[in-house]
């Protein structure tokens, strides 16, 4: 157990310097490499690297180094190229264009925005499913959605939480927790998401939404009885013309259209987020070349995307391969395995191992930012577990792997929060304030239903 205690003991140092304020990359690496360091003094563990450099103390750079390649060829581009697409058509008007466009229709809900904004969580649920990248969606969200439901009232800290909030139950047959569970459950991904996700999920969803209604007014209330004012809402100064209102919702048509779920061609079309950008940036420019017609700016304007891509490669993607360096010295340390180990041999019901177990994969995720790799730690077991215990592999497998996705949206290192907070301006530990009632009492809600 010593291992799992010095962990325990580096994550309140690496907390306590977060509220500090201290610079998050260079706390999270440097918390990342005293646990790898510590895990090999040990002998407890290893780095796995693709090439090896021969000498130990070398290989830690090497898997930096492997991480920036890994993180800035996938998910690294994903989201560099959503945030330049959102900078460009910030910058040409577009997205101003479609909150002229939407308040028209929903300028009713300024009585109501708080329901309005809650609305968005089973929207975006759905939208989820058919785009299972949680960084991903959020950042099409914060470019269609979020000037909208800010402009009927609502502070950028609840649009923000909303957001992230249409992300954190990890379901359908193309969402990789879903995948790797399948396989260990020797289950079909369709059979597993009909009849044994949607069940549980689209009732926790409604719950989830209502939570956040209430929780977002008390925190926008005390905002404003702190701030003494309420912020103003800025006039919208159209510059562009009405067809560039398609342009914040585009990249999610292409997606929805172009994905595994809706096949409107005789040869399958499958679109990937990246790609998408690059296809809706190329329309987006040609928008521009019909309005303007001046080559020279045109050229000129494309600036805007690479710099919204370099904005986000500083504050977001190098704090998702420090974080990706934390969450491996975690597990280096034994600290997953110890917390397995602890809940093996404390003899409680079956019950209630089921909730520890869960909860601890919850908590897992939020520290590392990552409801992935918490689920790949804790998944494999789950079969010998649930055997152990008396239970069905499923019932024990579902609420973990729900479990996973959810405690990635409290985590202020993970890239859904970082991602959408950098582009509202807000902070993520603020986000994480906001999501965390509401999800936590989901996570014991869904226990309960699940369990009892």
């Amino acid at each position: 157990m010593l291992g799992p205690l010095l962990s325990l003991l580096i994550i309140t140092l690496a907390a306590w310097m977060l509220l500090k304020n201290m610079y998050a990359q260079a706390v999270l690496l440097l918390a990342g490499f005293v646990m790898l360091l510590l895990a090999q003094l040990l002998g407890l563990s290893t780095l796995e690297l693709k090439k090896p450099t021969g000498l130990s103390w070398f290989d830690y750079f090497a898997f930096v180094k492997e991480a920036f390649s890994k993180t800035n060829a996938g998910v690294g581009l994903m989201i560099m190229a959503i945030g330049g697409y959102v900078a460009y058509i910030e910058k040409i008007g577009a997205s101003d264009v479609l909150v002229n466009f939407a308040m028209k229709p929903l300028g009713v809900f300024r009585k109501w925005p708080y329901l309005a904004a809650s609305m968005v969580i089973p929207i975006g649920q759905v939208l989820f499913i058919a785009i299972p990248s949680a960084a991903g969606l959020s950042l099409l969200l914060m470019a269609s959605m979020f000037p909208i439901i800010t402009r009927l009232g609502v502070s950028r800290l609840s649009a923000v939480s909303v957001i992230t909030a249409c992300t954190v139950f990890g379901i359908g047959p193309a969402c990789v927790t879903t995948s790797s569970a399948v396989e260990i459950m020797e289950m079909d991904a369709i059979h597993y998401f009909v009849y044994h996700q949607l069940p549980l999920v689209w009732p926790l969803s409604i719950l989830l939404a209502v939570l956040y209604f209430f929780v977002n007014r008390h925190f926008d209330r005390k905002l404003v009885l702190e701030e003494g004012k309420e912020a103003k809402v800025k006039p919208l100064e159209i510059k562009a013309p009405f067809y560039y209102a398609v342009l914040p919702i585009l990249p999610i048509l292409l997606l929805i259209v172009f994905s595994d779920f809706i096949q409107l061609f005789p040869s399958p079309i499958v679109l990937d987020t990246t790609t998408v950008m690059f296809i809706s940036l190329a329309v987006a420019i040609l928008f521009e070349g019909i309005q303007k017609r001046q080559f020279a700016a045109l050229m000129n304007s494309l600036s805007e995307f690479w710099k919204g891509m370099a904005d986000i490669f500083k504050t977001v993607v190098t704090l998702i391969i420090s974080a990706e360096f934390f969450a491996q010295g975690l597990i280096a340390l034994g600290f997953i395995d110890g917390l397995i180990d602890l809940t093996q041999h404390l003899g409680f019901s079956s019950v209630i191992i089921g909730f520890i177990m869960t909860i601890m994969i919850y908590l897992s995720s939020m520290m590392m930012g990552s409801g992935n790799a918490a689920f790949f730690s804790f998944g494999p077991l789950v079969p010998g577990m649930a055997a152990q215990i008396g239970f069905n592999t499923t019932t024990l497998m579902l609420p973990m792997q729900l479990a996973a996705s959810m405690g990635r949206a409290i985590s202020p290192v993970s890239g859904v929060l970082i991602a959408s907070a950098e582009i509202a301006g807000v902070s993520s530990m603020q986000i994480v304030k906001r999501n965390l009632i509401p999800l936590t009492t989901t996570l014991l809600v869904m226990l309960l239903f699940h369990f009892i």
